[in-house]
């Protein structure tokens, strides 16, 4: 009898939570029929998870992409965040990099399964991003205050990729063109231009910390009336100064023109966060060609909006050098 009570709630609970179409349809984009057979059973996943932690499933967060995100809440009615992978070593370095941020100012793991790739979190409440400032300094400000509580040295047995790796697809954009096995789209003097700042900046880093790589507007939520947590680190061990990347490449025209937005933007780092300037612009020259490497990799055509990233970035490296 309890079976078929169980079984008679599992199917009630599968109905009740519908994978949107377009989620699936974005598994299917990205990883192929797998991707499409594992978002297409997250019902049952979602009814283990509700066993195993206690939870009672609400609603997905609206605007899915690479991961599901579900809207839950604990037995003991606290709000929490059921976020489920199909690529699980990914939110596996997630958690982990969230957990050494731990009481530094980003969201608490509550609870992970790496075999099942779901991880449950504190849910921040009321959860408004950054972006809805619209006065860029004072977001900008903000940035820096979480910035200067976030980071910490990284340890040598650290599991996040380099610098290096990070950027690995100018080097396999470079293997493929050297084999001849793909047309060189990219401007030379650009590709040279990056790979230089790039051996510059990691050869002179003096000190690696754990950085978050995708610290940005969106990433940054507010947590009650005053307070800022952040969301979704990458994980990535390097320069303090590349952390501030992501946020200087959203938003990029609030408040002024590119060019001025950025400017602004590096001065109140600089000032704020003792950063080097031009460190700051190099970085940016290299992830712009990084960037335009991604968007071949990927099938696309729109390279030259990373090399426009780049152009940017130089042109303030110009003026203040």
């Amino acid at each position: 009898m309890f079976e078929v009570v169980k079984q008679t709630m599992k199917g009630a609970l599968t109905q009740m939570i519908a994978i949107p179409e377009p989620f699936l349809n974005r598994m299917n984009e990205l990883h192929g029929e797998q991707g499409l057979v594992w978002a297409k059973a997250l019902p049952e996943l979602i009814h283990d998870c509700a066993s195993r932690f206690g939870l009672v499933p609400e609603a997905p967060f609206p605007n899915l992409s690479y991961n599901f995100l579900l809207r839950a809440l604990r037995s003991d009615g606290k709000p929490v965040v059921l976020k489920a992978s199909f690529m699980k070593d990914e939110l596996s370095r997630e958690v982990s990099a969230l957990r050494a941020y731990e009481g530094r100012g980003a969201i608490r793991v509550l609870e992970e399964n790496e075999e099942w790739g779901v991880a449950l979190l504190e849910r921040v409440e009321p959860g408004t991003p950054l972006s809805a400032i619209e006065d860029d300094a004072r977001a900008t400000n903000v940035f820096c205050d979480v910035c200067r509580r976030l980071h910490l040295p990284a340890t040598t047995d650290a599991p996040y990729p380099s610098m290096k790796r990070h950027f690995a697809a100018i080097e396999r954009y470079r293997e493929r063109i050297s084999n001849g096995n793909a047309e060189a789209p990219l401007p030379e003097s650009w590709m040279e231009n990056a790979e230089e700042c790039l051996t510059y900046l990691v050869a002179t880093t003096s000190e690696n910390v754990l950085l978050h790589g995708d610290l940005h507007h969106e990433n940054i939520l507010l947590q009650g009336e005053s307070q800022w947590a952040v969301i979704d680190p990458k994980g990535i061990v390097g320069d303090i100064h590349f952390e501030t990347i992501q946020y200087l490449l959203n938003y990029e025209d609030r408040g002024g023109g590119r060019g001025q937005v950025l400017h602004n933007r590096i001065s109140i780092m600089a000032e704020r966060l003792e950063l080097d300037s031009r460190r700051i612009a190099m970085w940016g020259i290299a992830r712009g060609v990084l960037e335009a490497c991604w968007t071949i990799e990927d099938g696309g055509t729109d390279w030259q909006r990373g090399i426009e990233i780049s152009e940017r970035f130089a042109k303030y490296l110009n003026k203040i050098i």
